[in-house]
């Protein structure tokens, strides 16, 4: 598990504000997988040097031959900032649009996202249907552009034109997010007329006359006014923006600029960080930042102060390739690179090398998912009503006690005497021999005195008997002349003939057994636990799609539970014991005891898109899955 032990992060999963599970979504080859390579490699799992060449999250022989991630797949990970340590729960999904049913069953898991755009193309159509997909779900999102090193190597642009450029990307990332913000508002607003006119139906025409003072009132204003939407969008100055190039292994937000320089020119980290971005420039004379970069021909604060030393980087490493303005880089960045990668004939390798020490990619996008990406315990109430409202039915008409459920979810809480609410976003195929139960330990200390014990009483053992063999050979030679070689022959053949079918036939039984106990594929279940700890061994209630929490009140008896022995026949529900509880760890699996609430985690076999709960009279399914895209089939 690289430098992070298992008993680290079972510990902490425990502490529930300090973890994030997050999905990583973008349009295909935008990125994603070697993003992901970057923030595992970050973890010791892999080398840096194979982030984007080994696709580690690419687990299927399949995913590796076409170079596309087809199954979503989840990694925790490590990372401290400071005195605090978060454990972050990733899950890398596909960017093809075959595949956006993947998308749908990790963002059901989720908290937050990283939507990667590429620089060069831009906003693409699987881009725009992530964001829908993550803003149906409630999620959180922040903004990774990806592939910057194109705008120099590829397309040529100087440092103001690519400046230009990403600020056209961001604005049209924005523009997607402004339309899903204005539709939503539109929807409130249709909702809340069309209560209102049934209501008025309800009344009368007098009543509602007289309620409105006699005069008809029309109201045009679409209630995009009176919401704020400040939050919603994309901004580097806000932190939710982090330029990078995975391929290279560097990354940044202005945020790491504004207290680099801070110090250099001694003006303070908040005022840098705001005009950073934007039109605003350096006036040198009078030592001031000033606004109207645009209009009087002033290269903009971020082009001269970072841009320009990314151009010059790879300008001096890739482009000229220029010993002694790399040495001088080099010098001034701080950085150390070994004598090898100074003399590689590959300047990728030099670039990966400074670029990875002077802006790494892992530290910068990792810090921003953990300020800018909400907790389990941050969940919104919102978000809540539509996990439990399944297909057009609302959340206020659900039963009371179902509603009350609502609360475990808010609260998250790892209490014994909270219910366990645990969701099955779907099943995924494993080796037997993965699997940790079937995998070889390290032996121990005490097992290998044990052994080598052993081998020294059959060492010993072995000697006795061929000590007692050559004692007992002349007595054995003188009744072999007595009774006749060929009647001792004719029976040990015939013993050889009785016995040798059958040994075959038990070692070749056993061989083909074995063989196929170690090809065969096991199901594991990828699932959330929303509340409640969940436990090896533990019975609970299994609740499918079509289960009726309303027909479970009229059935079961008050404090139902998965311990009980017999339980009333209901549709839908059954109960079955966790045999098996896993840590997702890419390709590995890793066998756990327990999993508190907030954390993902693979299972034993369940049927997919099903809810686990403690408790049946008030529990309802959560397993109605949002799919933005469905795949067509032509012949």
């Amino acid at each position: 598990m690289g430098h992070t032990s298992l008993e680290k992060i079972i510990h902490l999963q425990k502490r529930t504000a300090n973890i994030r599970n997050i999905c990583i979504l973008a349009h295909v080859d935008h990125g994603k997988t070697t993003l992901a390579d970057c923030l595992v490699a970050s973890n010791g799992i892999i080398s840096s040097r194979l982030a984007g060449k080994l696709r580690y999250m690419d687990s299927r022989e399949d995913e590796q031959i076409r170079g596309i991630t087809m199954k979503s797949s989840a990694i925790s990970l490590h990372y401290a900032s400071g005195d605090n340590e978060y454990l972050i729960n990733l899950i890398d999904s596909p960017g093809h649009v075959d595949f956006s049913s993947e998308v749908s069953t990790a963002v059901r898991l989720c908290d937050g996202a990283i939507v990667v755009v590429d620089a060069v193309e831009g906003v693409c159509p699987q881009t725009q249907v992530v964001l829908r997909q993550a803003w149906l779900e409630n999620i959180r999102p922040v903004l990774v552009i990806n592939k910057i090193d194109r705008l120099i190597v590829e397309l040529k642009l100087t440092s103001q034109e690519a400046y230009k450029h990403l600020k056209n990307i961001l604005e049209q990332v924005n523009a997607v997010t402004g339309s899903l913000f204005t539709s939503k508002v539109l929807e409130e607003r249709a909702e809340k007329e069309a209560e209102a006119e049934a209501q008025a139906q309800q009344q009368g025409p007098s009543e509602a006359s007289s309620s409105l003072g006699g005069e008809q009132v029309y109201d045009w204003s679409a209630g995009l006014e009176e919401t704020d939407d400040s939050h919603l969008y994309f901004s580097p100055d806000q932190g939710n923006v982090v330029f990078a190039s995975a391929i290279d292994g560097w990354g940044f937000c202005i945020r790491q600029f504004a207290q680099m320089y801070s110090q250099k020119m001694g003006i303070r980290s908040d005022v840098l960080l705001k005009t950073l971005w934007g039109d605003y420039y350096l006036n040198l004379k009078a030592k001031r930042i000033m606004k109207g970069a645009q209009s009087k021909g002033k290269k903009p604060l971020f082009v001269q102060l970072v841009l320009d030393n990314i151009w010059s980087l790879y300008d001096a490493v890739v482009t000229r390739r220029d010993k002694e303005k790399v040495e001088k880089v080099v010098a001034s960045l701080g950085v150390k690179v070994a004598t090898r990668d100074l003399r590689h004939s590959d300047p990728k390798v030099l670039l990966s090398a400074i670029c990875s020490q002077w802006l790494p990619l892992s530290q910068a996008v990792l810090s921003m998912v953990c300020e800018k990406l909400p907790s389990p315990l941050d969940m919104a109430a919102e978000r809540v009503e539509k996990l439990m409202s399944v297909g057009m039915r609302r959340f206020d008409s659900l039963p009371e006690q179902t509603q009350e459920l609502k609360r475990a979810f808010l609260e998250c809480s790892n209490e014994d005497t909270a219910p366990v609410i645990v969701f099955v976003s779907k099943m995924f195929a494993v080796d037997s021999k993965a699997l940790p139960q079937n995998k070889q330990r390290p032996l121990t200390q005490e097992e290998i005195a044990q052994r080598r014990e052993l081998a020294r009483q059959r060492h010993a053992e072995r000697l006795a008997a061929n000590q007692d063999a050559e004692s007992s050979e002349p007595a054995h030679a003188g009744a072999i002349a007595q009774t006749g070689g060929s009647d001792l022959s004719a029976q040990m053949e015939a013993l050889d003939v009785r016995s040798a079918p059958s040994t075959i036939t038990t070692t070749t039984t056993t061989t083909t057994a074995a063989e196929e106990e170690e090809s065969r594929e096991h199901f594991v279940a990828f699932a959330r636990v929303y509340s409640g700890v969940v436990r090896r061994g533990q019975r609970v209630l299994v609740l499918g799609p079509k289960y009726d929490p309303t027909r479970a009140l009229r059935t079961l008896p008050g404090g139902s539970s998965a311990a009980d022995d017999a339980l009333p026949a209901v549709p839908h529900l059954a109960c079955t014991s966790l045999d098996s509880l896993y840590l997702l760890m890419g390709r590995e699996l890793e066998e756990l005891e327990q999993v508190p609430s907030g954390n993902v985690l693979g299972k034993n076999h369940q049927p997919t898109h099903h809810t686990l709960c403690s408790r049946a009279r008030a529990a309802d399914d959560y397993g109605l899955l949002k799919f933005e895209l469905m795949s067509v089939l032509c012949r």
